[in-house]
């Protein structure tokens, strides 16, 4: 490579330097049985035990004896990897029963899994409009990257309505032929900023315009209904969305993402769609993992009850202590910082002077001037870690000289 090219490279991640925005990996090791507990390794390669504050493993799923053991004993009897695509080698028995079992989870036809939730919206976004040429998609300012890139990919016509306003939605779908065939792409849960979608009212508009909805789930299912199967299911509404859309890698702490629908669309996604066809499968043990994690989530609703709580609490431990706590109806609770460096050094004094793991989040994941440090109780974290948090964050809050309301 040339040494301009090089240069070119350095020139980039300088920028981002500049800002205060680069972003530094920790190298941390979770201990199982010790949820939220891990292990920090320093630059020095010195170990600190650490609380980890913003995982998104929102269960503690990842380290349920059960999942783990599901997972080893698939291991042991097939082996580490699928061996192909879907369509070489690359089904078995743990893929099939998954797909059925979130089906049965959201009340589809059908589910078709993924690697990643990021690869699920993506491809099945895109894909839509190889089916449909003349698709109208109207997607909520809000979504995610991966929604955002696989709306862009499908070539289509596309129209962004402002965050949860439904006025502005039926405005946009006025633009559009009556005929034309039309897709409202939304989110349950919006992660950042801890609010949830009008899913109802949202439905009673898809059907007064005869469009198709898709929403993606991956931040409430788990979380939210009576079997998990997310805000659609608490709010009554599972059966009027088309398409729903989650993730195996948060509630259900494993890895992989899936869409579920009616057969016949999830078979013309299979059918369609590069980024399932041209993918090595999941592992059958990850499949055999996030099976088991499904399963006992589905049949756990005390461990939904519980996360609320939690989150409930921490929310008005933050409140009682003045901390910038931004407004959440959700398990996520964010602090405001509104500075991208200010949000990296308080996140820095937090981890290395008091063994708190919170990652900064800063731009492009949100806008410029709401950096935020983003909390995600778990279950398992008790009232003795969130009174250590509070003593940590007003610790840190004075080491920068920042105001709280108390």
């Amino acid at each position: 490579m040339r040494e301009q090219d090089i240069e070119v490279f350095t020139r980039a991640v300088d920028g981002v330097k500049t800002e205060g925005r680069y972003r530094v990996f920790a190298d941390i090791k979770r201990e199982q049985g010790r949820f939220p507990h891990a292990t920090l390794r320093m630059a020095d390669g010195k170990e600190r035990d650490i609380v980890v504050w913003c995982s998104n493993d929102y269960l503690g799923q990842g380290q349920h004896p059960d999942v783990i053991a599901a997972m080893h004993h698939a291991a042991l009897k097939v082996g580490a990897g699928s061996g192909g695509t879907r369509n070489i080698s690359g089904t078995t028995s743990y893929h099939v029963d998954l797909e059925a079992e979130l089906a049965q989870l959201h009340g589809k036809e059908a589910a078709l899994l993924f690697t990643s939730g990021y690869v699920s919206n993506d491809a099945t976004l895109s894909t839509l409009s190889k089916i449909f040429p003349d698709l109208w998609v109207f997607s909520d300012q809000m979504n995610h990257a991966s929604m955002i890139e696989g709306i862009k990919r499908a070539n289509c016509n596309v129209r962004i309505f402002r965050h949860n306003d439904l006025q502005h939605l039926e405005a946009l779908l006025n633009e559009a032929p009556a005929d034309a065939p039309k897709l409202i792409a939304f989110e349950s849960v919006y992660s950042m900023d801890a609010d949830t979608a009008p899913i109802s009212e949202i439905c009673d508009i898809a059907e007064a315009y005869g469009a198709m909805t898709y929403l993606d789930e991956v931040h409430g299912v788990g979380l939210y209904g009576e079997g998990g199967g997310g805000i659609a299911e608490r709010d009554g509404v599972m059966q009027r969305v088309d398409f729903i859309e989650g993730t195996l890698a948060k509630a259900f702490g494993v890895m992989g993402g899936y869409v579920t629908g009616p057969a016949a669309a999830i078979d013309a996604i299979r059918s369609f769609a590069p980024g399932f066809i041209f993918t090595t499968s999941l592992a059958p043990s990850l499949a055999a993992a996030a099976l088991e994690s499904v399963r006992l989530v589905r049949a756990c609703p005390h461990m939904r009850s519980r996360l609320a709580e939690r989150a409930e609490k921490l929310k008005t431990l933050f409140a009682d202590a003045g901390l910038p706590l931004m407004p959440s109806t959700t398990h996520i609770v964010p602090l405001l910082v509104g500075d991208a460096a200010l949000c990296k050094a308080i996140s820095d004094a937090l981890l290395f002077d008091h063994g708190i793991y919170v990652q900064p989040i800063n731009y492009p994941t949100v806008p410029r001037g709401t950096e935020r440090l983003r909390f995600t109780p778990s279950p398992f974290h008790d009232d003795a870690l969130m009174e250590h948090l509070i003593e940590s964050l007003t610790t840190v809050w004075a080491k920068f000289d920042l105001k709280t309301a108390a």
